[in-house]
């Protein structure tokens, strides 16, 4: 072998064996970091575990509600039993109150003061947003008989004191709509049931008792308050106006003591200039409140 052939072998061995010393150098020193990442993911999922643990070993505090009387429906500390007549009132007609699902929360809803002044039979309600006869055909056949009316406002409601004496005899129902004036009126149009029934209002209402909640106007009464004058005029009883008004009132008077505000209808609001919300841009609401103002039908 000739001494350039040997000096050029030498040469290249000494760039191979540094070269593998390059990669085991690059092995060695990049194995640490691998094992330290995976240490430190051990022991996030550790700690995060730990929490959970912890967590999930703390007391559950069981918020209890307070006891709530069965007949009034409200809290045993202000029952309105006593306002209550002592039995249920005697009636012949029948009331079939259909409830938005919004009012069935509410605190100071009355329908459960209604109900808890009439026989179970003669005040059954009816909660959803949608009926149909299929999935509701009791209501739809109480929509079906000539003998029920509709109690809601309308260009075709006939005053309910001007029906003639033929369609006040016995055993008749009154549906009424339970909601704001809007769920209200969703209801009555997107329900085709409750266009069967002959459809009645109330022309001469005194103003609303039901002060602790705003009306959109001052002939605006609460669903209690229409099913008492309602009640009334088909019992020919003016009483039975007097003994549902009771509980109402008593509502409303203990709200006011502790605090709460006397809410003066949209329409009283409007004209006294007190209305503070701003008025809406679309054209059909604002036509709606200049009605309010000149007090023309709406």
């Amino acid at each position: 072998m000739s001494g350039e052939t040997s000096e050029a072998l030498s040469v290249a061995c000494n760039e191979m064996d540094t070269l593998f010393r390059g990669v085991a150098d690059l092995s060695i020193s990049s194995d640490p970091p691998r094992v330290e990442s995976h240490h430190h993911l051990t022991t996030s999922l550790e700690e995060e575990d730990f929490t959970l643990r912890d967590l999930l070993e703390l007391p559950i505090e069981i918020c209890e509600r307070r006891p709530t009387c069965l007949r009034c429906c409200r809290p045993e500390k202000v029952c309105l039993c006593p306002f209550l007549p002592g039995c249920p009132l005697d009636v012949s007609t029948s009331l079939y109150i259909v409830q938005h699902p919004a009012e069935e929360s509410r605190v100071l809803r009355t329908v459960p003061l209604l109900a808890a002044c009439l026989p179970p039979e003669k005040c059954k309600v009816f909660v959803g947003r949608r009926f149909s006869e299929e999935r509701n055909p009791e209501l739809a056949a109480v929509c079906q008989d000539r003998r029920t009316l509709l109690l809601y406002p309308g260009p075709e409601a006939q005053n309910l004191q001007d029906l003639n004496e033929d369609l006040m005899g016995d055993e008749q129902n009154i549906i009424i709509i339970d909601g704001t004036w809007s769920q209200a009126k969703d209801m009555f149009l997107r329900n085709s049931l409750f266009h069967l029934p002959k459809q009645v209002q109330l022309n001469s209402t005194p103003s609303s008792q039901y002060v602790i909640r705003t009306q959109p106007t001052n002939m605006c009464l609460s669903t209690l308050e229409c099913a008492a004058i309602a009640l009334s005029i088909m019992e020919k009883d003016p009483v039975i106006q007097e003994v549902l008004l009771k509980p109402l009132r008593a509502l409303c008077s203990f709200q006011l003591e502790h605090g709460a505000q006397v809410h003066h209808s949209k329409e009283h609001l409007l004209k006294t200039g007190l209305y503070d919300k701003p008025l809406p841009k679309n054209k059909r609401k604002m036509k709606r409140i200049q009605k309010l103002i000149t007090n023309q039908k709406i």
